[in-house]
């Protein structure tokens, strides 16, 4: 069998007793069921270990995998120095996990490394495992902004490299979990903190990995989690296996959420391909949604995939509603990929001769020309989500108590810069944060007063 299993674990260097100084001993409960993973790792005597650490080396769309023959490290950042390690690269291994990568047109590798040493997130995990084996190689593993989805495909190179090389393996998915469980926290509270903790541990303590997706990037970002990429990739290097789970324990005694799982691979399983399955219901969800789109969403889709596919811009076709024709206004042409945002471009008021021409020009704009992600590739035209804001006319505000975030759409000015935010946009819930954002994307500094602010509403069409 090529992987052996797999632990859930976190990452704080407080638990290490030379740098805790007795504070180590609040968190007893994770100490304890840290040894009881290692142990467990110990037993099933892997050849190597892959650790993926969301404190390794991050790109927004690209997993680097640790380079070179071995690397040291040590805990000086937290003052203990004396705390060591060395540790040899399983080079062959990570040699044949680049190439499944790129058979899969994921995008790893070892370059860009910029930190030989290694991170608190790949140590802490050490720190316990060296204290029952020593005779294993390491693979290093970072994060990437990329959709989970592709994480977990990622780890599923990690299986499928195990079984070429015959290699007995064990992934460690380092991660702590919400850092906003408490007030007096080092991260304060936020609601969605223990939110999180409770799904998440329910989740991995039932080894549900398909539920894993149904996580919204925004929700996580206000939990602060750390790992939830971390056990997403270990969760696809189990893809398709029988385990037998084991929640451990979970703790939030410092405001940062602790938790430990082991999964142990007992044979193989049919019902556990989890991103099969997802994808499948995505498409059918897809197929559903185009479905029900009115003429506004499908022109927006035919134009951008008119344009991905063939380079041209769409010619306003026939048959639309008659206001596509005669009515000029704003338009907002939005693009989502797995509940992501893929794209954004618009027009605060109109531009061109119709509603029709301003969501053809926008569409493209959005699918090949927003500065924050790279051009739409083909093979993404399935998985996008559209919508088209058509907005009414602005209206100049002399109170931000006259806004109303999932009514009206906010534009924030300061001399020639102007910035606009829509409104009822996941993740935006005060008209605070909505007015910053505006602000923020008009390049206006944060303690400019002279700001005007103007407001819109608009009709969204999914």
């Amino acid at each position: 069998m090529a992987v052996k299993g797999a632990v859930m674990v976190p990452h704080p260097p407080v638990i290490i007793p030379e740098i805790g100084h007795g504070e180590e001993q609040k968190i007893r409960e994770t100490s304890d069921s840290y040894r009881k993973a290692a142990a467990k790792i110990a037993g099933w005597k892997p050849e190597t270990v892959v650790v993926i650490s969301p404190h390794s080396v991050m790109y927004a769309d690209y997993f680097h995998i640790s380079p070179g023959t071995g690397a040291q490290g040590d805990f000086g950042q937290f003052r203990a120095s004396q705390v060591k390690f060395q540790v040899d690269y399983d080079t062959e291994f990570v040699k044949v996990f680049a190439r499944e990568a790129e058979a899969r047109d994921i995008p790893a590798g070892t370059l860009g490394e910029r930190e030989k040493r290694l991170d608190h997130g790949t140590m802490v995990p050490l720190y316990f495992l060296d204290r029952y084996m020593q005779d294993y190689r390491l693979v290093r593993v970072g994060l990437s902004g990329l959709p989970f989805t592709v994480h977990y495909e990622l780890g599923e190179c990690i299986r499928k490299t195990a079984e070429l090389l015959e290699r007995d393996v064990v992934i460690i998915g380092s991660g702590d979990l919400s850092h906003k469980l408490k007030e007096d926290g080092p991260y304060g509270f936020q609601k969605e903190g223990p939110e999180y903790d409770e799904r998440i541990m329910d989740v991995m303590g039932r080894g549900a990995f398909g539920e894993l997706f149904d996580f919204s990037e925004d929700f996580c970002d206000k939990a602060a989690e750390c790992g939830h990429r971390s056990f997403t990739i270990m969760a696809g290097a189990l893809d398709g296996l029988k385990v037998k789970t084991e929640r451990l324990s979970h703790q939030g005694t410092f405001g940062v959420g602790y938790g430990i799982c082991i999964y142990e691979v007992t044979g193989s399983d049919p019902q556990r391909y989890f991103l099969e399955q997802y994808r499948r219901a995505q498409r059918e969800a897809a197929e559903r949604r185009k479905a029900s789109e009115d003429s506004y969403v499908q022109l927006a889709r035919k134009t951008v995939e008119t344009y991905v596919r063939t380079g041209k811009k769409l010619r306003v076709p026939e048959g639309l509603p008659e206001e596509m024709y005669s009515r000029r206004a704003g338009v907002f042409v939005s693009l989502k990929e797995e509940g992501r945002l893929r794209g954004c471009i618009g027009t605060i008021a109109p531009v061109r001769g119709s509603i029709a021409e301003e969501i053809i020009e926008n569409g493209i704009s959005a699918a090949a020309k927003d500065p924050r992600f790279h051009a739409v590739e083909p093979e993404e035209l399935d998985r996008l989500e559209y919508s088209v804001d058509v907005l009414g006319e602005t209206e100049k505000i002399d109170s931000p108590e006259k806004l109303d975030v999932k009514r009206y759409g906010v534009v924030v000015s300061r001399g020639y810069r102007r910035g606009l935010l829509l409104p009822d946009l996941e993740g935006v819930d005060t008209v605070e944060e909505q007015i910053e954002i505006a602000r923020r994307k008009a390049g206006i500094p944060e303690d400019a007063e002279d700001i005007r602010l103007e407001r819109f509403e608009v009709v969204r069409h999914f």
